[in-house]
């Protein structure tokens, strides 16, 4: 398998999704942040976008981890 192969195969191994689920959970801070800045301000319209995008943040990581769950020792880059 070609290092190119392996590169474009990542992203569905177990380790491109581990990533996947870090950077996702990442964004989870930026709409934390939105969340008590709506808060804050009192801001109804925005306290909803930024309930959408946690609603949307949580479905990702659940995504992700079904997928890690079916990749099992079916690795990409291990084999």
């Amino acid at each position: 398998m070609s290092k190119l192969t392996k590169a474009k195969d990542f992203k569905k191994s177990k380790s491109g999704t581990y990533l996947s689920m870090a950077t996702t959970a990442f964004g989870a801070l930026g709409v934390a942040k939105q969340i008590k800045k709506a808060r804050a301000d009192q801001d109804t319209l925005r306290l909803i976008d930024a309930t959408v995008s946690a609603v949307a943040i949580v479905t990702g990581l659940a995504i992700l981890y079904r997928e890690l769950k079916r990749l099992g020792d079916d690795d990409v880059l291990l084999g």
